[in-house]
């Protein structure tokens, strides 16, 4: 157990922080795996870009990599250009 104040702090901190950005991937995972279940060309589209903004946010708060968003953006927009 943390002895000092500031070690106490940093706990409560990490905590708070974790919780966050779980909720994120995890909201960002299932909008992404929506994206690809849709058929409909219009709502894809209209999905992608929310989805990539969601992806490019969790890149930028270090809860993903750079490659794997970028992975990931990239798949689905394939996904998205193939549907008719």
């Amino acid at each position: 157990m943390a002895h000092h104040k500031s070690a106490k702090k940093r706990i409560r901190q990490s905590l708070k922080r974790r919780e966050r950005n779980r909720y994120y991937g995890k909201t960002t995972r299932n909008l992404i795996r929506k994206l690809r279940a849709t058929t409909d060309k219009a709502e894809a589209e209209e999905m992608l870009s929310t989805v990539i903004s969601m992806v490019d946010k969790l890149a930028k708060r270090n809860i993903i990599h750079d490659n794997k968003a970028a992975n990931l953006k990239s798949k689905l927009t394939k996904h998205v250009n193939k549907l008719s």
